[in-house]
């Protein structure tokens, strides 16, 4: 019989192990274990699957430090079709039961530490049959400590959010919104408008651990407010968060600019690898990572589904 539980306390933070794969056993053990410390996950989102008194899956809900609703599914061992589906659906049913009414999960290929994503192609086919739609098919890019450091764009001058205050970076955002070419910010403006996807989109970058000197507005030589740069720390990395350039400043570089910035603030703080996400179709995003040394180490989808 299979039965869907919460693990238990002797069974974190390994959950389902495979035999022969130690490498895989012991990052994503390792992964979850920070999810706990950091408040990401808690015992009580750990299921697993058990039958035969063996463990043949899981699936751990994850959300932002800070936050008691689940937002998103992750370290999915989806075991055989039946199983699968019992995960999925409880997983569905418990973040309903604390307030969520969505649910997201991220698909990278190739498959690689923590997660290990194997199978893609049927871990996809699983979560179309389950609800999820794509949100994103996006590009993820990564710097490394002995990787260049990006030369300073020296056409912008950079004033702080602990100097202007939370506006002028909500209007800017606004601006930047209006022509957005990324899938998550127009299903965003959809539902909320510009300003209020502007407002939202800050307030999830000020829920990342951040100095409010990181937040930064760079100003063209006429002083007009033309890119933002928000680089933060999630529990796992250092990121360059959000990028975005006014609409008067399309077409000029000023993205690279920011990506430069945001890596250079990163780095004065210590980071030794940062991560930046955009959407395949971005192509003046794509460059910028390029042009700031960043490699294309994978590729993410990001789904969702309604509860």
């Amino acid at each position: 019989m299979l039965t869907i539980r919460p693990a238990r306390p002797q069974e974190l933070p390994a959950l389902t192990a495979y035999p022969h794969d130690d490498e895989r056993n012991s990052a994503t053990a390792a992964y979850l274990s920070g999810l706990l410390d950091s408040g990401c996950t808690q015992p009580a989102w750990c299921l697993v699957a058990e039958q035969d008194n063996e463990l043949v899956g899981n699936v751990v809900l994850w959300t932002v430090p800070g936050r008691s609703v689940p937002m998103d599914v992750v370290l999915l061992e989806p075991g055989d079709d039946q199983t699968a589906a019992a995960l999925l659906t409880h997983a569905a049913e418990l973040a309903r039961s604390l307030g969520a009414r969505t649910q997201g999960h991220v698909l990278d290929t190739p498959s690689q530490a923590p997660q290990f994503q194997r199978d893609p192609q049927r871990r996809e086919q699983l979560l179309a049959t389950h609800g999820f739609s794509v949100n994103r098919d996006g590009r993820r890019f990564l710097w490394q400590n002995g990787d260049p450091l990006p030369a300073q764009d020296d056409r912008l001058h950079w004033r702080s959010l602990a100097e202007l205050g939370e506006e002028p970076f909500v209007d800017l955002l606004a601006d930047t919104f209006t022509d957005t070419k990324d899938s998550i910010f127009l299903a965003e403006i959809a539902e909320h408008g510009l300003r209020g996807a502007a407002e939202r989109n800050l307030a999830d970058m000020l829920e990342l651990d951040h100095e409010r000197d990181w937040f930064e507005i760079g100003y063209d030589q006429q002083d007009r407010p033309i890119a933002i740069s928000l680089p933060a720390r999630t529990p796992s990395s250092a990121v360059i968060g959000l990028v975005g350039v006014a609409t008067t400043g399309r077409g000029h570089g000023y993205a690279t600019a920011v990506v430069a910035r945001g890596t250079n603030i990163l780095v004065t703080a210590g980071a030794t690898e940062i991560r930046g996400d955009c959407d395949t179709g971005n192509i003046g995003m794509v460059k910028a990572f390029q042009r700031t040394g960043y490699h294309n180490f994978a590729n993410r989808k990001m789904f969702s589904r309604p509860l």
